[in-house]
């Protein structure tokens, strides 16, 4: 059963991932393909750039409950089947959150180009230790706010996630914190590498700022 219940989980969050919200939403209420427009990313950034609020904000909701519904799914089948895997409980969590945001990433349904993920693992970093999530949110908004970079502010999130992970379930007596903080670095990773760009025009001064103005 922990076999089926670990193919499942990856498949599941994974194919879940896959359907991009940005590309759908875009689709549905403007009969266009974001990928066409701004900075070509399927992502909610770029959705509001474009398109504006009322559209980001339905592609928002959807992002929030797919990578919620992916950890909720697994999370409950694993515990009603009485699955551990690898003597940590949280460790299908991690695994269904990890996938569904490789399916966010690399969509096998638009040929493996989607989103960075910032959002996506934001939800599922939610679904899955809420405290660390929040602490690790504080490192989001709080260089956002100073700076206005979505992208800076989605690097500095993502690299303070594993440390985050693994401090805050030490001190609350975790049972695989290291385990659970490696899962939060393979997170973390995928979104600085996917980040590859805005590195580089952060470094060289040509990275666009987030702006609140009406579009």
């Amino acid at each position: 059963m922990t076999v089926l219940i670990v193919l499942f989980s990856i498949i599941f969050s994974y194919l879940l991932g896959s359907m991009n919200s940005a590309i759908t939403v875009c689709k549905i209420m403007q009969g266009k393909d974001i990928r066409d427009y701004g900075s070509g990313n399927a992502g909610l950034t770029n959705v509001l750039r474009v398109f504006g609020k009322p559209t980001a904000a339905v592609t928002l909701i959807i992002d929030l409950i797919k990578g919620v519904a992916a950890v909720t799914v697994c999370r409950l089948l694993a515990e009603h089947f009485g699955v551990v895997l690898l003597d940590n409980e949280m460790t299908v969590r991690y695994l269904s959150g990890l996938f569904v945001m490789l399916g966010h990433v690399f969509p096998i349904f638009y040929g493996f180009h989607g989103g960075k993920g910032v959002l996506l693992t934001a939800t599922t970093a939610l679904a899955i230790d809420p405290v660390a999530c929040g602490i690790a949110f504080t490192f989001f908004i709080v260089p956002l706010v100073i700076f206005k970079y979505v992208s800076l502010s989605s690097i500095i999130a993502a690299t303070s996630y594993p440390i985050v992970t693994l401090v805050s379930q030490y001190l609350r007596d975790y049972d695989k914190p290291l385990l659970n903080a490696a899962f939060a670095l393979a997170m973390g990773a995928i979104i600085v590498i996917k980040h590859h760009d805005n590195i580089k025009r952060l470094l060289s001064g040509n990275e666009s700022k987030l702006s609140f103005k009406k579009q």
